[in-house]
């Protein structure tokens, strides 16, 4: 090695040496200088309309290292020398080693940066930074590792073993655990899709109620009646939810039933007396009012409106005073609501019974 070293220095003069060191030192304070005013330029485009993209350039154009101008102004400055097939060998693995060790910082900077910005969406969610914090980590092994195997295959080490051994050993795994990976991507895909989030009021299946926490493996949701519910997120997934949070008006349908002695000159007003009892009320929108059917009971009319509000106690009022309006207005006019009724035919003539033909027993004297 230190023949090497002194056959290295004879093999070229102090004047290309002074060259090569003067580019490198040249190099790497330029690229120094490129770096603070590359990273205070963005950050200044930045600031009027902070978008993610430019935000993300800074973030990694700022983890870009001092180790890695160091190397580029090394290879740079080396190739003013006469180099060995040794030195030229071992200088090319040190320069790759070292970017791929850059591209590793790049990407951490990335997932971190992407990690934060989405925590920052969903403030306050415990159960949404914890599936957070096992994504995150999940890349950032990932990452980590493409890097190392990479590394290793150009320094000449052989990883096609070592890539089947993590394989079959990832999958034996995979398969051990496969229950609490498949909640583990349920989690992650709740974070990232966003069918619900903590306060919504939901319904699954039959169950129904406010999100209090969605966890990596479990979602809890607190019930009317005062439980918690607890869903497995892939079971969750699977099933229909309906999210009322996002409800942004509530369509209403319901029938009034009057008796079938109402004139037909009474059943044509009905209509406009529904229309006019929700239209008299506000933060409403009228649809449609018919005579829909002749009923079992009575003749059926049908009204359709709209709240202008998810609220449902906000519905229930106005329904409430829409009844009331109907209510007093049919007194008004004289017509008579239906109520459930059922006529039975009783036949008065009932058939005479058949005559007795059977022989009478004699008497005996």
């Amino acid at each position: 090695m230190i023949k090497t070293i002194e056959n290295l220095i004879a093999s070229n003069e102090v004047s290309v040496w002074l060259t090569a060191i003067g580019v490198a030192v040249g190099l790497y304070l330029l690229l120094s200088l490129a770096k603070r005013y590359v990273v205070r330029m963005a950050a200044a485009a930045a600031a009027p309309n902070s978008t993610e993209i430019k935000a993300l350039i800074i973030a990694v154009l700022g983890k870009t290292g001092k180790l890695f101008f160091f190397l580029v102004s090394l290879f740079t400055g080396a190739n003013f020398l006469s180099l060995g097939t040794q030195a030229t060998r071992l200088l090319d693995a040190i320069l790759v080693l070292g970017f791929l060790f850059q591209l590793g910082l790049w990407g951490n900077a990335a997932i971190a940066f992407w990690m934060s910005a989405f925590r920052l969406k969903r403030h306050g969610d415990a159960g949404g930074a914890a599936s957070l914090g096992i994504l995150g980590l999940a890349l950032r092994l990932a990452l980590w590792s493409v890097v190392l195997l990479i590394g290793l295959d150009n320094l000449g080490v052989n990883v096609t073993g070592l890539v089947a051994g993590l394989g079959i050993s990832g999958i034996a795994i995979a398969l051990a655990v496969q229950n609490i990976l498949g909640d583990l991507f349920s989690s992650i895909s709740i974070m990232l899709d966003k069918p619900f989030a903590i306060g919504d009021f939901v319904v699954v299946d039959q169950y129904q109620g406010t999100v209090e926490y969605i966890g990596w493996k479990t979602t809890r949701v607190r019930s009317l009646s005062g439980e918690q519910i607890i869903f497995s997120n892939s079971d969750l997934l699977k099933s229909r939810i309906r999210n009322y949070k996002r409800m942004e008006e509530r369509r209403i349908l319901f029938t009034v039933g009057t008796t079938y002695g109402t004139p037909p000159d009474k059943v044509e007003a009905v209509p406009g007396m529904l229309r006019e009892a929700v239209e008299d009320r506000t933060g409403v929108r009228f649809d449609r009012a018919h005579f829909k059917e002749f009923g079992e009971s009575g003749l059926i009319f049908e009204c359709v409106y709209f709240v202008l509000s998810p609220d449902y106690n906000r519905y229930m009022d106005l329904q409430h005073e829409i009844n009331v309006a109907i209510l007093r207005r049919l007194q008004k006019e004289r017509i008579e609501l239906a109520l459930p009724t059922r006529t039975i035919l009783v036949n008065s003539d009932p058939k005479p019974s058949k005559p007795d033909l059977r022989p009478k027993a004699k008497r005996q004297k």
